[in-house]
């Protein structure tokens, strides 16, 4: 009897505990900044993020369809770092606080920023005399 009793204590307290842990349904939407156009085979990573903002191990990737969304069922409430890489475009990242049943996100991806080289007409080139 005593370890029958003890046995419903601790899948009572068992029951209780998973009942505290919250989830959430995600839905994601990646769009073009430029022109508002959904992004379709973008790859959305979600990671974990612990109280002291370090990404936990692990994590989803998730691709948009061809209206540029993505969900996913059963995110533990707490930060999310989302990171979004598509062809062509700028990689995208960011944390969100996950703390409602429901969370839709969207992002807004930007075109790639030009990069710099030293072999553009715009900068000087390598050893070259400085112009008085």
């Amino acid at each position: 009897m005593r370890r029958l009793s003890f046995f419903l204590l601790f899948l009572l307290v068992a029951v209780f505990a998973a009942a505290e842990e919250k989830y959430a349904d995600i839905t994601i939407k990646v769009l073009k900044q430029e022109t508002g156009k959904p992004v379709r085979n973008a790859s959305v990573i979600l990671h974990s993020v612990s109280s002291g903002g370090k990404q936990e191990k692990g994590g989803l990737n998730l691709k948009t369809d061809s209206e540029g969304k993505t969900t996913y069922q059963g995110i533990p409430y707490g930060k999310l770092r989302v990171q979004v890489i598509a062809k062509g475009l700028q990689t995208y990242g960011e944390d969100f606080e996950i703390n409602e049943a429901q969370k839709q996100i969207e992002i807004k991806l930007k075109p790639p920023q030009d990069q710099y080289s030293i072999y553009d007409d715009k900068h000087p080139a390598p050893n070259a005399p400085l112009k008085k």
